[in-house]
């Protein structure tokens, strides 16, 4: 892959994860779809409770706590080779909470859509 290539990629990955975080801060789960394929996943631990299926059990719970109007982003670190790309970020203050995620993407019909979404809940 090309650098033009590579960076276009990049700067569209991220622009993708910026809408992610918009939808949290705003509590617009219409900004979060978008993101996110029809097929994509879940999967993490809250306290001793495995969090796991379908994305929707995302949106239901971004319903059930509201926008996270404080939201922090830190460190984004995203690696893409071909048509696949993987995201990692620290959000901080999500509803209080703070999370690291994990977001494997896949280009399809020259749009990134998150796949799968793997978090850590760090304990309070």
């Amino acid at each position: 892959m090309n650098d033009t290539m590579q960076n276009d990629d990049q700067k569209a990955i991220e622009a993708l994860m910026a809408t992610y975080v918009e939808g949290g801060r705003t509590g617009r789960s219409d900004l979060l779809r978008p993101v996110f394929h029809d097929l994509a996943t879940i999967c993490g631990y809250v306290g001793p409770d495995l969090f796991a299926g379908p994305i929707e059990m995302f949106y239901d719970w971004h319903a059930d706590n509201g926008p996270a109007a404080e939201l922090v982003v830190g460190d984004l670190r995203i690696d893409v080779e071909g048509s696949a790309a993987s995201v990692r970020f620290e959000l901080d203050n999500w509803t209080g909470h703070r999370f690291t995620d994990f977001f494997t993407l896949v280009r399809i019909d020259g749009r990134w859509q998150i796949m799968s979404k793997v978090f850590f809940l760090h304990p309070e």
